[in-house]
């Protein structure tokens, strides 16, 4: 089976703009903000990347599907579980991927710690559920081991001359944290968190996500690969099929798309036309066309004249953030409406900026036709105190994402861009070509998974 990446004959991008949108660039709208415009969205880092077709094999095959668990789950820094879930010694959580199971701990030493969820002795789940208690204790026989993973009891100790205390310390993952996140690697010989992430912390040093709240976490089990479901949230190729209803108010195929080491970006640009239209929509068209989609009721909001539609948003936007963030009066019209979508290879999706979206993708045990999409949303809050998270809540198979009402209307356009992915998944197991084929530009965000994707298959 190929598990490689296979180069597409097509032409090299021209030199200058290469393959973008003959529409208004992004840089070009950050040119005409009401606010400096920080260095971060000034960056541009448009890759050589080579232009792809990928086996459906990635998608549909069992045994592809393995070789991710092998060299991907079992290698990669994962997002785990965010800190808030552990805040004091004792605290524990579950984080599950494929058919691994892993506890993950916070110690007496308040260091956070990730162990394999399964005791020593017989093999049983160590905790069935997030929780706090002030050991590590197996409900089958008792055996039990302090919050760093050491040895503690084992009833009738006289019974087991042979086992060495500290031959039976649990075996522990490497652990990192960023953010308020935490991620977990199995591999003991990967490198370090550090140098995985790169210069992802620094992009983010301006909207500092460890000061934020898990406000809403809803998990959706999906019938598509893990991948074709993470791939319709890397592009905004898809919003004139799926998305028409905001056309005039989204510059979709003006997009920006860049690519780092280990982790990629996309801006999608709001209160400017999308090339695709064939007329100039006003100021209050524009506006229109978004509010109807972000707000349950859409209020008449009248765009002022003399001020444009991106303009104001941004300055309702900040009156409203002033509250929680202070700064929010230095933040410019780019902060305020534009969407910021991240990749951190291999799943993980935090947003720029005050947007409040997070992403997980992950497969579903080990199906190659079945994930869970998570949908995060962190939120920043006053005082000193941190709101505890708000509890996992899982929508099965078939149900609507309007049975999350805590994610408020984006539930429509959740809606909307999973609508096709079980049909994907379908198309792709009774298809007779072999290969997808991406985009030059604008599918740039998957080029550059698949191709770290092939680079750690191949390793």
């Amino acid at each position: 089976m190929a598990s490689h990446l296979q180069i597409d004959p097509l032409p090299e991008a021209p030199a200058g703009e290469g393959p973008r949108s003959t529409g208004v660039s992004y840089q070009q709208l950050l040119d005409a903000d009401t606010r400096p415009v920080p260095e971060v969205l000034r960056l541009e880092s448009a890759r050589e990347l080579p232009v792809v077709r990928v086996p459906l094999e990635r998608y549909t095959s069992q045994e592809f599907h393995d070789l991710e668990v092998e060299k991907i789950w079992k290698r990669c820094w994962q997002f785990a579980c965010r800190e808030e879930e552990i805040p004091e010694p004792g605290d524990h959580t579950l984080y599950e991927i494929a058919e691994m199971r892993v506890l993950i701990v916070r110690g007496e030493d308040r260091k956070v710690r990730a162990f394999p969820n399964t005791c020593l002795h017989r093999g049983r789940a160590l905790k069935d559920h997030a929780g706090r208690s002030d050991s590590i204790r197996c409900p089958f026989h008792a055996w039990t081991w302090n919050l760093d993973g050491s040895l503690k009891e084992v009833p009738c100790r006289w019974d087991f001359p042979h086992v060495d205390r500290d031959d039976y310390h649990l075996p522990e993952y490497r652990t990192g944290t960023w953010g308020g996140f935490v991620f977990i690697n199995m591999d003991p010989n990967t490198e370090s968190f550090e140098s995985y992430i790169g210069d992802l912390p620094n992009h983010f040093e301006r909207w500092p996500l460890e000061k934020r709240y898990t406000e809403a976490h809803v998990a959706h089990l999906m019938r598509c690969n893990w991948k074709v479901a993470q791939e319709a949230f890397m592009e905004a190729y898809h919003v004139v099929a799926t998305h028409p209803q905001i056309l005039a108010g989204i510059g979709d195929a003006n997009s920006q798309y860049d690519a780092w080491d280990n982790f990629s970006r996309a801006i999608t640009a709001n209160m400017t036309p999308s090339p695709h239209i064939d007329f100039e929509p006003d100021e209050q068209e524009m506006l229109q066309s978004i509010l109807t989609t972000s707000l349950d009721s859409a209020p008449m909001i009248r765009v002022p004249e003399g001020m444009t539609a991106r303009q104001l948003m941004a300055q309702m936007a900040r009156m409203q953030l002033q509250a929680t963030v202070p700064s929010a009066t230095d933040l410019t019209d780019a902060e305020m409406n534009d969407s910021f979508y991240y990749t951190l290879f291999p799943n993980f999706h935090p947003w720029g900026a005050y947007n409040r979206i997070v992403y997980r993708f992950r497969p579903y045990q080990n199906d190659p036709h079945r994930s869970i999409m998570e949908v995060i949303y962190l939120s920043p809050y006053r005082g000193s105190k941190r709101p505890a998270p708000a509890p996992v809540h899982w929508l099965d198979w078939d149900e609507p994402w309007t049975n999350a009402p805590e994610l408020g209307p984006l539930c429509k356009i959740f809606a909307q861009d999973t609508f096709n992915l079980p049909k994907v998944q379908l198309g792709l197991k009774s298809a007779r070509h072999t290969h997808a084929t991406f985009a030059n530009y604008q599918e740039t965000k998957l080029r550059h998974f698949h191709a770290l994707l092939d680079k750690y298959i191949a390793a």
